[in-house]
């Protein structure tokens, strides 16, 4: 039972650390800051000074260090099911359509994956600066008509942001993803979505045939029935704690798979709906954390850009439409 215990409290540790996170990031950015200055003072007694500037530079410059992460974590979650799960579900005849559908998920996911780190997200330069400032009106809330840029020197697009990692303004700027390492922006937000939808099944698939995997021996093996003698000597029948414990001894590895997995669905699940809530209303993650900043301010909300839901995801999916009508 130790290790069972072990292991919901870091499930438990783990949620409670990205919900306070959330929590603070809707408040203030200072508070979040502050408790990532706190944070960082904490570790810098501990790690060593070249591997703090290291893991500074992941988050404050371009760096393929979490694309490279990304990958890995794929790799050892797909070598797990290979090479245990796979197995074991075809001599169990579960859908073999089931336990392959993962395989086909990851390979549209990588594809897409790909196009979030190549694509262009929409970089504003002295060539597209006027054809930019054309595509969106200026609210004169959020977005100023005759603004500059004080680091590229360039008439900032409504809905743009200079991205201070990637060092360049980018057109309907959502956010920087260090995990694909580019900027989110007008030209690669729909592969991004895409990304976030076929990455959540692809960890849905995985549960769902490695819990059915497991039912499946449990269910073979008759542990719903089976009974045990406790260390004082008298015969129990098995329950839900003892078949859970008993498949951590058993299938260590997959059982613990299976709780990652468990939490991403749960986070990865949260921010993907979030993002295509964004989207359907024509808003960015830039404009949804300004606009709470302007409402806790100022009565009354800034305009926005909602068209429509059909409107607003064919902006999304077809960009180039929008862009040549200005011409």
């Amino acid at each position: 039972m130790d290790f069972l215990w072990l292991f919901l409290l870091y499930m438990t540790f783990l949620l409670l650390c990205v919900s306070g996170f959330c929590f603070l990031r809707g408040r203030s950015s200072s508070s979040l800051d502050a408790v990532f200055h706190t944070v960082e003072q904490a570790f810098s007694f501990v790690l060593p000074t070249c591997l703090q500037r290291y893991i500074d530079s992941c988050f404050h410059t371009r760096s393929v260090a979490f694309v490279v992460l990304h990958l890995i974590l794929d790799a050892l979650v797909f070598a797990e099911y290979t090479w245990e799960v796979l197995d074991y579900s075809l001599e169990l005849e579960m859908n073999w359509m089931l336990v392959f559908l993962p395989y086909t998920l990851i390979s549209v996911n990588l594809y897409l994956f790909y196009k979030c780190c190549a694509v262009d997200p929409g970089t504003v330069t002295k060539q597209n600066e006027a054809l930019c400032t054309q595509v969106y009106e200026y609210d004169d809330v959020i977005f100023h008509r005759g603004s500059k840029c004080p680091t590229c020197h360039l008439l900032k697009p409504a809905r743009s942001k200079h991205c201070g990692v990637c060092g360049s303004c980018v057109q309907r700027f959502d956010h920087h993803c260090v995990w694909v390492n580019n900027c989110i922006g007008a030209m690669n937000i729909r592969y991004f979505l895409l990304y976030l939808l076929s990455l959540t099944l692809t960890a849905v698939s995985l549960a769902v045939v490695i819990t059915g995997f497991l039912l499946q021996v449990v269910l073979l093996s008759h542990m719903m029935t089976a009974a045990y003698v406790d260390s004082e000597g008298h015969e129990e029948i098995a329950g839900i704690v003892f078949i859970i414990q008993h498949l951590f001894l058993t299938f260590p590895r997959i059982v613990f798979t299976l709780g990652f997995l468990v939490i991403l669905i749960l986070l990865l699940g949260g921010y993907t709906c979030f993002l295509w809530y964004l989207s359907i209303t024509n808003q960015t993650t830039n404009e949804w954390y300004k606009a709470r900043r302007w409402q806790s301010s100022t009565p009354g909300s800034p305009k926005g850009y909602s068209r429509g839901i059909l409107t607003n995801m064919r902006e999304i999916f077809q960009p180039h439409t929008r862009y040549r009508k200005q011409r």
